[in-house]
């Protein structure tokens, strides 16, 4: 069989690094209308750091059926603004005094557990993990709550979910990243592919 000059590609929707950047972008536009100053240059810059990483997911996987390089050029750049967007809600918690829980925490097991993949869902989670009015579960009886003083504010769960959330997806691209490379060394990119097919249809 043939190989095709423009092989399928663009297929970006049904990547999971695009399904969690997506979330991610909506989680944040949400946490960020909620928690920081609408007038703040860090509410526009972690607005548009998770739209960077959803865009560039999609420009990649669109142009990646002419240029493998640019491909591998936006995933990257993706990779980057998830990195920087990370950083910002790091710098939220630590500025604010409040705890970045770690992968094991009780809280972000249940978030993982549940697979959220809207902002429904996510909300709905947020909502499972309080009483309504910011008080936390606790960790040994779901249906009670703890004081004020004892449980995590509403933007500390939301906030350490948000990380959880770029974990997986910073982790998605880098295994993405390293398969672009490899193919891109195992193929070379359109220029490679069409001298391919000129000399396949030429007969040598």
């Amino acid at each position: 069989m043939r190989e095709p000059l423009i092989p399928k590609h663009g297929g970006y929707r049904k990547l999971k690094s695009f399904q969690v950047a997506q979330l991610i972008y909506d989680v944040t536009v949400r946490f960020c209308d909620r928690f920081i100053d609408k007038r703040s240059r860090t509410h526009d810059q972690m607005v548009q750091a998770a739209r960077s990483g959803v865009q560039n997911i999609a420009e990649g996987s669109k142009a990646s059926g002419t240029s493998k390089k640019t491909e591998l050029k936006l995933t990257n750049v993706a990779r980057a603004s998830l990195e920087e967007l990370r950083l910002d809600y790091e710098d939220f918690l630590r500025q604010r005094n409040l705890p970045m829980w770690p992968p094991n925490h009780s809280a972000l097991t249940r978030f993982r557990a549940g697979r959220c993949e809207t902002l429904e869902q996510f909300q709905q989670w947020v909502k499972k993990e309080t009483d309504g009015h910011g008080l936390a579960r606790t960790d040994t009886d779901a249906s009670v709550s703890v004081s004020v003083s004892r449980c995590p504010s509403v933007h500390t769960l939301e906030a350490n979910a948000a990380l959880s959330l770029l974990n997986l997806c910073c982790f998605l691209l880098d295994r993405q990243i390293a398969a672009q490379a490899e193919a891109f060394e195992r193929e070379g990119g359109f220029t490679e592919r069409l001298y391919r097919i000129r000399r396949e249809k030429r007969g040598y």
